[in-house]
């Protein structure tokens, strides 16, 4: 049994179509040079389509402008696919674009956990899976506070920081540091170009984040990373 929406979900829902309806007028331009690049660049297919677990661990496809051409070899590595276009999209975030189509639809809002994939899913503990409370976001807390130089330990106890202490407040700190985050990135791949991989179901590592200026989850005044 669903239960309802409440009312202020129905109010961010509101809120994410108004805006996403906004943003489009400047966003389809860039879009359509994006994707007029990228076409040149690395040709077909444009876009690129992957399977993420979203609320309550319903899969959706998560969309976004292809940034690597197909392998050449078995297990050839991310960073020796990417393109010059490829590696700018991503650092600018401008790859994100299409995912507010995400957001139109319903499978994501603006503000809240990456999506994961579904065998990580699979792979969480009672714990962990309190990050699906929420619909997932295109940013969010732990992305402002260290993105992918973060251990997937430390971008949880984040997630679940703010799922728990989520306000209107604490959405517009978010906003403000990714416009940070877009103008200087940082933390767009993990150290030597590699994100960290999933390390599997474990016992919650309250501990593994507490370092750094109160860098613990429970501080609202962590730095960005």
């Amino acid at each position: 049994m669903t239960t309802a929406p409440s009312r202020t979900s129905r109010i961010r829902r509101t809120v994410d179509v108004v805006v996403v309806l906004v943003l489009a007028l400047v966003a389809a331009p860039i879009g359509l040079v994006v994707a007029g690049l990228v076409l040149l660049d690395s040709g077909r297919p444009v876009l690129f389509r992957q399977r993420r677990s979203g609320l309550a661990g319903r899969e959706f496809d998560i969309v976004k402008f292809r940034t690597m051409r197909p392998p050449r070899l078995p297990d050839e590595p991310d960073a020796e696919r990417q393109s010059r276009l490829g590696r700018f999209l991503r650092w600018s975030s401008l790859d994100e674009i299409p995912q507010l189509w995400n957001i139109l639809v319903g499978e994501m809002t603006f503000i809240g956990p990456r999506p994961t994939l579904p065998e990580q899913v699979a792979r969480y503990s009672a714990h962990e899976r309190g990050r699906l409370a929420v619909l997932p976001g295109i940013t969010g807390w732990a992305q402002v506070n260290g993105r992918n130089s973060l251990s997937w330990p430390e971008r949880i106890e984040l997630d679940l920081w703010y799922i728990e202490h989520r306000s209107v407040a604490l959405d517009l700190r978010i906003l403000v540091r990714t416009a940070g985050r877009v103008v200087r990135p940082s933390g767009v791949v993990g150290a030597g170009g590699v994100n960290p991989g999933f390390p599997g179901p474990r016992q919650p590592l309250d501990d593994a984040i507490q370092r750094e200026d109160g860098r613990d989850g429970r501080d609202p005044t962590l730095r960005a990373g």
